[in-house]
């Protein structure tokens, strides 16, 4: 009988941290904003030391995940970025897209990205505080925020029992700051045909939920398809599609090669490229929702048959 018990206990156990890994965890959004937006990464500016440690710590998620290397040094893709807003010293800088795959053998490819650096001190310009040069521009909206979200899905797909019927390839974008750096360098240089991509999803700024205006779904007319996507979606929270596929984020790279994408964005607010933009001032309950909904965006591209056909918006 003891044996019998213990049998159950382990089969309950195991059941309830499949359960929990097959949802969307706020306590590991937490920890990652928390982590990235910290005092200690110093806002994350492109070139920085930290901006390199926020780099170790996508990379070792994404070990953790088993994503497979896709850079191209491992998990690395590195590039030149250029300060050009203000004139600084060390206006070169070396900077890199972390990347990770999940090759489900599949013919196709959903991509799903956020940026991770940010302003650091306000040196490299686009604060909009007109004595932040020298403060620490957190970034816990842009993008960590967005950053979580990245690395919460990469989780989520990693621990499905079974193949999906696409691959799906996450990027972690550097330098956006400066003008979208990264993600226009993985498109001029992409480690996955850009053929093989059917769709591409970002995220930068989704961690500020306003019930009043809500969430922003950008893209929406850059396939046919988008609107069978959307048919049966539910979420708790309002979302607004809107069709143009431009926008200043990293998903214009990508709509700029001709691939449908979406842009998840919660919108503007007073801490927007100031100091203040911290990680207690994130609504986790939202984005928790935000990131459900996307999840159900994947799931549903992932039942289309064919590739997605593209729409040039503007």
């Amino acid at each position: 009988m003891k044996n019998i018990n213990l049998f159950l206990i382990l089969c309950l156990l195991c059941l309830t941290k499949y359960a929990q890994a097959q949802q969307i965890e706020i306590s590991n959004l937490k920890k990652h904003i928390y982590y990235l937006a910290d005092d200690k990464m110093k806002g994350r500016g492109t070139g920085s030391k930290e901006v390199f440690k926020a780099a170790d710590y996508i990379e070792k998620e994404f070990k953790k995940y088993k994503l497979q290397p896709k850079g191209e040094n491992g998990y690395r893709q590195s590039f030149k970025a250029k300060v050009w807003k203000v004139k600084v010293a060390d206006s070169i800088r070396d900077a890199d897209n972390i990347i990770g795959f999940i090759d489900n053998g599949a013919a196709l490819t959903v991509v799903i990205g956020a940026h991770y650096d940010h302003l650091g001190t306000g040196h490299q310009g686009s604060s909009k505080d007109s004595l932040g040069v020298g403060k620490i521009h957190n970034g816990a909206d842009d993008n960590a925020s967005g950053t979580a979200g990245l690395l919460e899905l990469a989780r989520y797909f990693s621990t499905n029992k079974e193949k999906e019927p696409y691959n799906l390839l996450f990027i972690a974008f550097g330098a956006e700051e400066l003008g979208l750096v990264g993600s226009k360098y993985f498109t001029e240089h992409p480690t996955l045909p850009l053929e093989k991509i059917t769709a591409m999803l970002n995220m930068d700024m989704i961690g500020r939920y306003n019930p009043d205006n809500g969430l922003a779904v950008i893209g929406y007319g850059t396939s046919s398809q988008w609107p069978i996507i959307f048919k049966d979606i539910q979420a708790p929270i309002k979302f607004n599609l809107s069709k143009d596929g431009n926008g200043g984020s990293d998903q214009t790279s990508f709509y700029k090669k001709n691939i449908p994408v979406l842009f998840f964005h919660t919108g503007g607010h007073p801490d927007y490229h100031m100091p203040t933009d911290d990680a207690e001032k994130i609504d986790y309950q939202a984005l928790k929702s935000i990131l459900d909904l996307e999840k159900s965006v994947i799931e549903n591209v992932m039942k289309q048959s064919n590739k997605m056909d593209f729409i040039w918006t503007n």
